[in-house]
């Protein structure tokens, strides 16, 4: 027989550093599984189709606006096309958009450790928050809605000229088979099984407002923009938890956790017009958001989002 002794130490060590290794592992797995969605949601915000101007010969401007976004904490990953379609129509000085947009996005994991944690529901029966294995993720985040917006150009001596907008929408995020198998991996639950999962639909009426300072060329059009937009009502989390002898839902609200889902957005942006094509690329959006959302959302490596965007007879 081999000797018991190293095995018995390595035990030991792990046993006392368990604590170490619960700290210095990422944010939890109900933590971040919350801010994916989200980052969605900011990168629908971000695509609006707010800033089409059509010319005095055309009375309604369609446009097309295609996108693609990747959104990763470690192997978990929330990514896919977006599309929107909206249809402008100048009044005098003010121009008035609807627009519908469609986003169906995939919700995947590899394999990875991170604490697990439950504040939808009490009386789960584990020791938490405790270091677990999460695997198996394959979901969808399917982002759907509708709304309206006004604008007009401005002049003010401290701003220059510039257009503002303000509008409403209602989104609904619906989350499909959003859920991981877990086992526990320290503390007397070790070895442990089941699922844990998040499926739910989030409707939300979400007011926004933004600015832009529209600059042209010869070929060429520019617009650095900025807005704000606030989902209401903010909603607990949906969760359900299953394992040996237990399958326990609830809901964050519900069980005293607070209403974290649906959180105020800022995003900003910098559209480039190439004129003979009517074509443009939100570059600023590629930048801010990347840079942005990991420290807007904690636990979120990188945020990545690109978007193009067909005017028909628009003069930008």
């Amino acid at each position: 027989m081999r000797p018991r002794f190293p095995a018995l130490l390595v035990s030991s060590l792990v046993a006392q550093a368990a604590p170490v290794i619960v700290a210095a592992t990422p944010e939890d797995i109900g933590f971040v599984s919350e801010h994916l969605p989200e980052i969605a949601m900011d990168n629908r915000y971000a695509q609006l189709p707010l800033w089409t101007s059509c010319g005095a010969e055309h009375g309604y401007c369609p446009s097309l606006n295609v996108g693609y976004a990747s959104t990763r904490s470690q192997t978990l990953s929330i990514d896919g096309p977006m599309f929107s379609l909206a249809l402008t129509h100048e009044v005098g000085p003010w121009s008035l958009t609807g627009f519908a947009f469609y986003d169906p996005l995939h919700l995947r994991s590899g394999t990875e450790q991170r604490p697990l944690d439950v504040d939808f529901v009490s009386g789960v029966p584990y020791r938490l928050p405790a270091l677990a294995q999460f695997s198996g993720l394959d979901g969808s985040a399917n982002d759907t809605g509708l709304g309206i917006a006004l604008r007009r150009d401005a002049s003010l001596s401290w701003l220059g000229h510039f257009s503002w907008t303000a509008g409403l929408l209602w989104q609904r995020m619906s989350l499909r088979d959003y859920r991981y198998d877990y086992l526990m991996l320290e503390g007397p639950d070790a070895g442990s099984t089941g699922q844990i999962g998040y499926d739910a639909d989030y409707r939300h009426v979400v007011p926004f407002a933004g600015m832009s300072w529209p600059r042209r060329g010869a070929h060429w059009a520019y617009a650095p923009h900025f807005q704000l937009a606030l989902p209401l009502p903010r909603r607990g989390m949906d969760g359900r938890i299953t394992g040996p002898d237990f399958d326990l839902a609830g809901n964050q609200a519900d069980n005293g956790a607070g209403k974290h889902f649906g959180d105020p957005s800022m995003t900003i942006g910098f559209d480039l017009t190439y004129l003979p094509w009517n074509l443009t690329f939100d570059l600023g959006t590629v930048v801010t958001q990347y840079f942005l959302e990991p420290y807007i959302h904690e636990g979120v490596d990188h945020d990545l989002l690109f978007t193009v965007r067909w005017n028909g007879g628009s003069k930008n």
